[in-house]
């Protein structure tokens, strides 16, 4: 078990790193920010010399890894950290420099228990990238093929669950302080955080990502998944088919070879938008370096590390409120957030339904490039505010990826109109599932699950009727004893509370971990 010293010690040295870079003056006037966290944040700065615009993706490069990949969850959340900083830890870059190659081939040959000659027959010591969880070298198969190798960094696993504990401890601390920061309730989002990072540590989920993500789309044109090579696939080495294309952000390249880039954004927003509504698993990694567009315009995914999943019933909320947005029927987008219980049942459904008129109709009919995005942000994160809504952690992934996409296809044409480009697919698919040819079907099957299950029909009913909630339960969050809880049992007085109190507000302050890693 860590001690306290520790985390405090930890939180304290990233702070006064983040300050560096100016990555806490914000933080300071955020509505979320505790009174006494706000006044600490100050004296974080004192003696630092600042940019004047704030660095945030620097300041979590030089913290280390953990502290970048909790920074692209963060850039789900401008609700928490504001617009702006939101956007710039979307351009948040993954590179480190890379593991030296004797390391990197010591790791594959204790990993697959082989020499690296037994499994390649060449392999490129100087890595193609190198990111904070992993590095990838090119190689050829003994059997000829061309493939991509990925190894984990060494001692990367006990140094992300040593980064993430102390996260934990601030997180639980911060929402013990009450008010704004427990609406925002951290310490689900860094126990969502927690199992999306083991995840993707373990390479041998990630391949099997790969194969079921592939299954899914199977029978969609110009979409491609890399085949996965299972005998030279381990926990901590994947390796597959090499891609030849080029990377999405490379428009010029892109022209030069003919490529139509308003059909490709398309293409990719609507593929997306299958992965999400249709099958509900989709890739939530989605930023430039891994899409790659072949020379006949096929769209290929690499690194499926971060895989999002969404259950059939929060998928129809979903596929409703998009459309409930793109036409303008914001009384039926409000329903669908009571009926899921995201808005609690005290306000009133009207109220709301014109509190999305006032974000939705700006947007209607715009292209992207005439739409304020840190306005139309502010407006709905207003209303989650001013609605009691509180944090959904299973959409979290859903909102990164599908920023990250928007603004993928907005480089490719910026005068795509992503409203118009996603409304027919979301249109057809709800009338394809809530049809009355779906809903026959639906009945059938019930009706035949529930002849079935007789012999026990009256422990199962409950079961089998509609029910509130489109939300999966939420994982559990990480045990933390709070220190000033343990500090009263010894002494038996109140008043370590409130100087306790003071002093971690000074270390997450200084640390800010539950904003910024």
């Amino acid at each position: 078990m860590t001690s306290a010293r520790t985390h405090i010690f930890r939180l304290l040295k990233w702070g006064r790193t983040l300050a560096k870079h100016g990555a806490l003056r914000d933080l300071e006037r955020h509505k979320a920010t505790p009174p006494q966290v706000r006044r600490l944040f100050r004296i974080a700065r004192l003696g630092t010399i600042q940019p004047r615009t704030p660095n945030y993706s620097a300041a979590l490069q030089a913290i280390g890894p953990a502290a970048i990949k909790l920074g692209q969850t963060l850039a789900t959340r401008p609700d928490i950290i504001g617009a702006e900083a939101a956007k710039d830890l979307l351009e948040l870059q993954d590179n480190l420099p890379p593991v030296p190659f004797a390391k990197i081939k010591d790791e594959i040959e204790a990993s697959l228990g082989r020499p690296v000659e037994d499994l390649y027959s060449a392999i490129d010591p100087d890595p193609v990238g190198a990111a904070s969880i992993a590095q990838v070298h090119r190689a050829t198969a003994i059997d000829g093929k061309d493939v991509a190798v990925k190894v984990l960094r060494p001692g990367i696993v006990k140094k992300f669950n040593q980064d993430i504990e102390t996260y934990e401890w601030a997180a639980a601390h911060l929402e013990a302080l009450g008010g704004e920061a427990k609406r925002l309730r951290p310490e689900l989002v860094i126990a969502n955080f927690r199992r999306w990072t083991m995840r993707e540590l373990d390479l041998r989920r990630e391949a099997a990502s790969a194969s079921e993500l592939a299954e899914h789309m199977a029978n969609v044109d110009q979409f491609e998944i890399p085949a996965i090579d299972w005998d030279r696939t381990s926990g901590r080495v994947l390796t597959l088919d090499w891609v030849d294309g080029i990377k999405i952000s490379k428009l010029d390249e892109l022209k030069a070879a003919g490529h139509d880039l308003n059909d490709v954004a398309i293409r990719l927003v609507r593929t997306f938008l299958k992965q999400a509504i249709e099958a509900g698993y989709f890739h939530a990694d989605m930023h430039q370096g891994n899409i790659f567009i072949k020379a006949d315009g096929t769209i290929v995914a690499i690194d499926f590390g971060i895989m999002g999943r969404i259950n059939k019933k929060a998928r129809f909320w979903l596929a409703e409120i998009l459309y409930g947005l793109t036409t303008g029927n914001y009384k039926r987008v409000a329903e669908i957030h009571f009926e899921a219980q995201y808005v609690p049942d005290h306000h009133n459904m009207e109220d709301f339904a014109t509190a999305l008129r006032a974000v939705g109709e700006p947007m209607r009919g715009k292209p992207v490039h005439e739409l304020s995005v840190g306005d139309m942000l502010d407006g709905l994160f207003a209303i989650t505010r001013d609605f009691d809504m509180e944090t959904q952690p299973h959409l979290l992934l859903l909102q990164k990826t599908m920023v990250m996409v928007e603004g993928i296809a907005t480089d490719l044409n910026p005068q795509i109109n992503m409203w118009d480009t996603s409304g027919p697919y979301v249109k057809e698919w709800i009338r394809g599932e809530l049809g009355p040819e779906a809903a026959i079907a639906d009945r059938i099957n019930d009706d035949v699950k529930t002849l079935m299950l007789l012999p026990d029909i009256v422990r199962r009913l409950d079961a089998q009727l509609p029910r509130k909630g489109g939300a999966p339960p939420p994982p559990p969050v990480a045990d933390v004893e709070l220190i000033w809880d343990r500090k009263k049992e010894k002494t038996g007085g109140g008043v370590w509370r409130y100087t306790l109190t003071a002093l971690l507000a000074a270390a997450i302050g200084a640390g800010a971990m539950f904003y910024w890693g």
